[in-house]
């Protein structure tokens, strides 16, 4: 959005890659980062010391300069879990998919069965199918696929940022 000549276009694309860049690792775990919109509106240039790499350089600053700003949240794959198990250990599969953090969204019968439709962290889903063969004597069974990505909840955000800065040997 950037009128007149305040930046030469031929340096628009070296801001453009800089950004990019900036967004292949976010300060807060280190990640790419998702669903940012960058607007140019104003610069400067200079005959003498202006190039390609200044320039490259100013937005990867700009962008980390009001990244923290943004208030970033961390995204976390979310899946949908669909089991049929036997009604008599409903009590326990539903425990257990309440204590994986799930949200049941759709509860039906079919006979003698439970069905069950469920919005679960795919980070809570690991070890899954053993644990619900436990719980019903190796007659449930369930089909997951992918929903969205949703924000993690806050505490475990913060868990993620101390790790991923105790790894890099920062604290502040």
């Amino acid at each position: 959005m950037i009128i007149g000549q305040a930046i030469p276009s031929n340096f628009i694309p070296a801001i453009e890659k800089g950004f990019k860049e900036a967004c292949n690792s976010g300060s807060l775990i280190g990640h790419p980062v998702e669903n940012i919109r960058i607007v140019l509106t104003d610069g400067a240039s200079h005959a003498v010391d202006s190039s390609e790499l200044a320039f490259k350089l100013a937005s990867i600053y700009a962008l980390r300069q009001c990244y923290a700003a943004a208030k970033p949240v961390i995204l976390e794959p979310v899946m949908k879990v669909e089991l049929k198990f036997p009604t008599e250990f409903q009590g326990t599969v539903t425990g257990d998919i309440n204590k994986r953090k799930g949200i049941i969204v759709g509860n039906d019968q079919e006979g003698d069965d439970t069905v069950i439709v469920t919005h679960v962290p795919l980070n809570n889903m690991f070890g899954y199918s053993t644990s619900l063969r436990s719980m019903t004597q190796g007659k449930g069974e369930f089909t997951m696929e992918y929903l969205e990505h949703s924000a993690v909840s806050q505490d475990v955000q913060m868990q993620l940022i101390n790790t991923y800065k105790a790894s890099k040997g920062t604290t502040d």
